[in-house]
């Protein structure tokens, strides 16, 4: 069986299990969204559309209305691949993402998971 390309996942798919990993350990979906909107540019009505247009992953971050410019700061880990080293820019966003998600269910703050502290 041919394995699934990530791109081509559904947002809507993944979107509650980033809230389901997180809520278990004490957080929240705003949390996650807040997360979502600093990485995307994305609000509450444009993430609400991505959702219930059930669009791929790789749509989800191509119509995104900004890719945050700190990402650059994002370093690490996720499925034992550094973010920092992937070559394919969506996979990248992707996992970006992930690592994000991945930090809050972790407790760091929202101020570190952000790069806010960065000076």
């Amino acid at each position: 069986m041919k394995k699934k390309d990530i791109t081509q996942m559904a947002f809507r798919d993944l979107y509650p299990l980033y809230i389901q990993k997180v809520e278990r350990k004490g957080h929240s979906q705003s949390e996650v969204n807040q997360i979502i909107y600093w990485l995307t540019g994305y609000n509450d009505q444009l993430l609400s559309e991505q959702i219930e247009t059930g669009a791929t992953l790789a749509n989800f971050f191509q119509n995104a209305p900004h890719i945050n410019e700190n990402t650059v700061l994002i370093k690490g880990s996720i499925f034992g691949i550094h973010v920092e080293n992937i070559q394919d820019p969506l996979v990248q966003e992707i996992r970006y993402l992930d690592k994000l998600i991945d930090e809050l269910a972790h407790n760091k703050t929202m101020e570190q998971i952000l790069r806010s502290e960065i000076s």
